[in-house]
């Protein structure tokens, strides 16, 4: 394998960043800083960063403590109907779908696993829920997640500073790569050819001896040198 890097490339703080996108036409990363309310395009060429601030929202007491059951999985149409699948979820995060389009792989953050459905691409339904992953103790939290060429599926993991690589075929992690950061949140392919993997993380609720001991939390890492790539976004067709 190649040398694996990691390497801070964002160094403005999110609190809790989240939500990386490659923009491949404009060579760009797109992301959201979720408690800053904001938005954000960094260009690697520039190191420019630019934000767009959003509107307000509900805040946890506390990152990840929140009224449990709360939430649940929807489906936006292309023809802008929603549908819902279930209930009963506590933080909503990484979702992504096998290359061939069968399996749907969702994560519900609190319940410490990495699920897999069967996916019906004529009609969107989803059935036959099982755990694909459950993560060990010290891997902390499962966030974003994202899938690469080969099938595998890369899973951020809060508090856990890490990423894991994960075999869908198997259910067993066959790679860790840890960050010099706790809050590692989610995460994206990205490149020109894809090769390079970012991170957002965050840095909420660490004190100032935390920040001392971590004084990168909140940028955004790109870890090279993974020998494997990833595959473009998707695009919403409505």
């Amino acid at each position: 394998m190649s040398s694996i890097k990691v390497q801070c490339v964002v160094k403005e703080k999110n609190r809790i960043g989240e939500s990386p996108v490659w923009e491949e036409k404009e060579g760009t990363l797109l992301y959201v800083d979720v408690s800053g309310q904001k938005v954000c395009r960094w260009n690697p060429d520039t190191n420019h960063i630019q934000s767009i601030q959003t509107g307000t929202m509900g805040m946890e007491v506390r990152p990840a403590e929140l009224e449990r059951g709360q939430g649940s999985l929807y489906t936006l149409n292309t023809d802008h109907s929603v549908r819902k699948h279930f209930d009963q979820v506590d933080i909503s995060n990484g979702l992504d779908w096998s290359l061939d389009h069968n399996t749907f792989y969702y994560i519900d953050s609190l319940s410490f696993s990495v699920d897999a459905f069967d996916y019906d691409l004529q009609t969107g339904s989803l059935s036959n829920r099982r755990v694909l992953y459950k993560l060990e103790k010290d891997e902390g939290i499962p966030d974003g997640m994202c899938i690469d060429t080969e099938g595998r599926l890369w899973v951020a993991c809060y508090n856990g500073g890490r990423v894991l690589r994960i075999d869908p075929a198997t259910g067993k992690r066959i790679e860790t790569v840890k960050l010099p950061v706790d809050k590692t949140t989610s995460l994206c392919f990205g490149g020109k050819d894809y090769s390079e993997l970012y991170v957002t993380s965050a840095c909420e609720g660490m004190d100032d001896a935390w920040m001392a001991r971590q004084p990168e939390a909140g940028g955004i890492f790109k870890i090279s040198g993974l020998g494997v790539k990833g595959i473009p976004p998707y695009s919403f067709a409505g």
